[in-house]
This record gives C-alpha cells, structure tokens and sequence, in this order.
C-alpha cells in the first residue's frame, strides 16, 4: 500500500499541476477581460476628455533684452560692440490661492463597460504681488516689457465647457485660447491692462469656470499659501498625488477634502525657475494633488485575487476526499478527483464572465452555490452517502463564505487568509493525529490477501 499510496498521491499531485496551469489560462482571460475594459474606456475618454490637471493661474511677462558683445574686426583689430534682441518671459505664482470645486459625476457605458465622467465647476481666487520692473534691478535700460497676462493650463483642452470668466482687480479681463508661453502648455490666458511694470501692482484675481475630464482630476497648487476645497456626490475617492487632504469627509452622498499647501512643502517657486532657465519641469508638474473616482467593485480586481487562493481551494478539496478515504475506508478515483477539481477552476470561469453583467457581489453568489450544489450532489454519490455530501458541500460553502471575507477586507486580508490556513492545518492534524500511517499498507495488503483466498 505504501507504493500504491505514493501513486495515489504522485497522481493527485499532477492534477494539481494541470489544475493550476488551467487556472493560469483563467487569470490570463482575466487579464484581457481588464485591458479590453481599460482600452474601452480609453476610448471613452479620448471621446469627450481625459484625466485632467489644471496649472495656475500664472502671470506670464514677455520681454525683449538689448544684449551687447564686444567684437574684434578679423584683420585690423578694430573694437567694436554688437548688438542683438533676446527674447524671454518672466513668470509669477500668486502669493494666495484659493481653489473651490464642486465635482458632478456621471457614467458613460460602451456595451458592458463603463467609464467615469465627472464636470468641475471651479472658482480660483487669490493675489498676486507684483514688484516695481517686475523685478529687475540690474541693467533696466536694455528690457522693453510686452503685455502681461495671466494664464491658465489644462491638460486636455476639450474638456473647457464654456467660457471662462476671468476677473483682474475688479475688471472682467478678455479671455483668449492659447497660452502665452510654450512652456506652459495649452489652455487660455488674459492680459492685464495698465500693468506696465514701473511700480509694484497687486493684482486680486477671480476666475471661474467648467471642466470635464473622465477618471481623474488633478491640480498643481501654484500659491505661497494655497487652500483647494473639492466636494463631490462620489462616495468612493481615492487622494492621488504629492499631497494629500489635510480634512476629508465622506459618505453615502460624496465626499468633501479640503488641502493646504505653502512653498516651504511644495517649492514651488525654485521648480518654476528651473523650468524657466532650463526647460525641464518635470519637478514642477509633478508637485500635484487631486481626486481619483475609484469604482468600489472592479470584478477584474477581485477576481485575479480570488484565484490566488484557487490552489487553498483545490488543495483543501483533494485533502478531504484524502481524508475520507483513510477514515471512512473508501476508494476515491484520481477521475473523481480531477472532475471535482474541474469544478472548482470553472468557478473562476463562471465568476468573471457573470460579474461582467451583474456585478461581483450577485456572481459571486450565484457561482458559488451552482458549484456548491454540482458537488454536494457529485460527492454524495462519491462517497455513498447523502450526510457525506451535505457535509462535504457545508464546508465548501463555508469556505466560499471565507473567501468572499478575504476578497471584501482589503486591510486584513492577509490577517484572515493566514489564520485560516493555520485554523485548517489544525484541523487536519486534529483529526489524523491517530493514524498510524506505516500500518495503512499492511492492512490493505491484507485485505487484499484474504480476499483473495476466499
């Protein structure tokens, strides 16, 4: 027996084996599954918007420099200066920020796959200190100052839903499309009139207005001291970026987070100077903070998760027919193994293709208890006897019932999955602690020779 017990368990090993590479074909589907929804909503969003991050406002001030080299003529040694125009652009961050959003929802579908849109009615508010020259001190003669303006930036342009309105120190300012700066990207701007740089100006700025994006909304808080205020009927965000809200509330209705930043955590000001003299501003487009509108039951998610207890699972099944058949004296098949094992890898099958349309909660249900029946009816028969089967298909069910646990507590997860795994062990060594396993060849040799002879 010891040598048809090593096959018994050789053969139950290969089909986990097998088992486990069709569950590594399941995840695979799983996988397309999501890039499929991922590249849907992609879709989606290059329809209407996409993620958006707002930068500003900045003031942005051209300048013309009358810059003199001194030249020597080639041949005669004669001295002479040379004169040639630079052009450049100086560029200010407001001393305050205020930024209030309100953040309206709505969902978009494309056959069985969603997207998130959302519409932000956004007021800035704030002041900007400007100095007298707008700061230069040194060589003055040689700059000729153009225009000023104040300028905003969005990501993706389209998602600008009506005019903004733009107001400098009391004064409804003309908005245009564009930026005054390349470096800035894409947005609208408004140019400030009477500021011609000879004295300081301090300039109380208002603006207003929509955006729509889909998925995420992102902002970079430009201000010395900047407060953003976001609120939004989505009761599931997720706080992305560089900073996170320093108050947030939420619930069934939507949530309500609230930020302060300053340039002693942001450094804001050095990034700006960076990007302006060297062109890179990575380090300035990175200091963002903002909201992503998370969907609570993403079925890929939890179903990927869910197969990586698929081999517990089979492990455990194949472990109680084992122990049947030491305690109860039964021949269990390696079919019979391999079909109830089949049964258990198609529940991943059923459970992804059913959480498509009903979500995961209802498919999970439904899964479940179509596998939990198909066994205890196959089981009952297995092991010839009903109390068998109702017993074998309680304790399936109250595995699934763990399972659902572990997927639903993301925090505690691993907490629960480890006791569960030393509370089975337990069991499973309670229940053979008085198994004399050297002597379950002799009596089936036995047996075998007794039957035999008769």
């Amino acid at each position: 027996m010891e040598r048809n017990l090593a096959l018994k368990l050789f053969a139950i090993c290969c089909l986990m084996a097998l088992l486990l590479a069709g569950l590594f074909y399941i995840r695979s589907i799983v996988t397309e599954r999501q890039q499929r929804r991922d590249g849907v909503v992609q879709d989606i969003a290059r329809s209407s918007s996409m993620a958006q991050e707002l930068t500003g406002p900045i003031v942005v001030v051209p300048y013309e420099k009358t810059v003199r080299d001194n030249k020597e003529e080639a041949g005669t040694g004669r001295q002479y200066i040379e004169e040639r125009q630079v052009e450049g652009k100086l560029y200010f961050l407001p001393e305050s920020l205020r930024i209030d959003g309100a953040l309206r929802t709505e969902r978009r579908a494309r056959g069985i796959y969603e997207a998130r849109l959302y519409h932000a009615d956004l007021r800035l508010a704030g002041r900007f200190d400007l100095p007298a020259h707008f700061g230069i001190t040194e060589d003055l003669a040689s700059y000729r100052f153009g225009a000023p303006s104040i300028a905003l930036t969005l990501s993706d342009i389209r998602g600008i839903e009506s005019t903004p309105k733009v107001i400098g120190n009391g004064v409804a300012l003309q908005v245009l499309p564009g930026s005054p700066s390349t470096l800035l990207g894409r947005g609208f701007y408004a140019l400030l009139p009477g500021a011609a740089g000879a004295d300081a100006m301090h300039l109380q700025f208002d603006v207003q207005m929509t955006v729509a994006g889909t998925s995420e909304f992102h902002l970079i808080p430009v201000g010395r001291d900047t407060e953003v205020s976001l609120r939004s009927n989505w009761p599931h965000p997720g706080f992305t970026g560089e900073y996170l809200p320093t108050r947030h509330d939420i619930d069934a209705k939507g949530f309500d987070a609230r930020w302060t930043t300053s340039f002693f955590s942001t450094n804001l000001d050095e990034s700006l100077r960076k990007c302006a003299s060297e062109g890179s501003c990575a380090e300035f487009n990175g200091r963002h903070l903002g909201v992503s509108f998370v969907d609570p039951v993403d079925q890929y998610l939890k179903t990927d998760r869910a197969i990586k207890y698929a081999l517990l699972f089979i492990f455990l099944t194949f472990a109680g027919f084992f122990l049947f058949e030491l305690l109860a004296r039964l021949a269990v098949h390696p079919v019979q193994y391999g079909l109830v094992g089949t049964a258990l890898a198609v529940f991943y099958l059923l459970l992804l293709s059913l959480s498509e349309h009903i979500g995961f909660g209802p498919a999970y249900l439904l899964s479940s208890s179509a596998c939990v029946a198909l066994l205890g009816y196959y089981i009952a028969h297995v092991l010839k006897g009903t109390g068998r089967g109702a017993g074998f298909a309680a304790a399936l069910a109250a595995l699934y019932g763990l399972l659902y646990g572990l997927l639903s507590a993301d925090d505690y997860s691993l907490l629960m999955g480890s006791l569960l795994v030393f509370g089975l062990l337990t069991a499973v060594m309670v229940l053979t602690r008085n198994i004399d396993w050297f002597s379950l060849g002799r009596k089936d040799e036995g047996e075998r020779a007794s039957a035999v002879s008769s």
